[in-house]
């Protein structure tokens, strides 16, 4: 993962828990790495050890980690580095998500080295669609649940986030009802 995700974090644990916090779940981590580069890419287990660290410190689930670090993204990183990405995105929860599965090609062009995750959507109804999350990246369902959760704050709107497929069921990817 790009450093930008690292760094996400790091901004996260020291904005909410302060920075002794941080240090003690860097070291935890066995992450001995003073600042991160945004637009570097790092092995994904960093991240991964952060968030594991992460939740032995603070007493949470990683599963709580990942979902409160996937609204942090949306509402603090997304909106302070991509603002112009967001707002093109959509005016309302329903148009962002149409046009999420073009969300991480306008990315891609920032981060070239990137192995983003892909987004389909389907069964979009008035006041509900299905977003279809397909990754390379196992153990993440939890992060992408904080994103649309964090959109739909972002967008205030009222909505409903319902895990109703997973890997963890043999399925090859996850699938959420987003219902408002």
């Amino acid at each position: 993962m790009y450093g930008i995700v690292n760094k996400a974090i790091e901004d996260l644990i020291v904005h909410n828990y302060g920075e002794a916090q941080w240090e003690t779940i860097k070291d935890l981590a066995g992450v001995d790495i003073d600042f991160f580069l945004s637009h570097e890419p790092y092995d994904d287990d960093i991240t991964y050890k952060l968030a594991g660290a992460a939740s032995e410190v603070l007493g949470k689930t990683v599963d709580e980690i990942l979902f409160i670090f996937g609204e942090w993204w949306v509402l603090r990183t997304g909106t302070e580095k991509y603002g112009g990405l967001m707002s093109a995105g959509g005016k309302n929860l329903a148009e962002f998500l149409v046009n999420l599965p073009m969300f991480h090609n306008r990315i891609m062009l920032l981060y070239p080295k990137l192995t983003p995750p892909e987004f389909r959507v389907s069964d979009e109804t008035d006041n509900s669609i299905l977003v279809h999350y397909y990754s390379k990246r196992q153990g993440l369902k939890a992060f992408v649940h904080g994103l649309l959760n964090g959109l739909a704050t972002f967008f205030k709107t009222n909505a409903t986030i319902t895990l109703i497929e997973s890997r963890d069921n043999g399925n090859d990817h996850e699938i959420f009802e987003v219902s408002w």
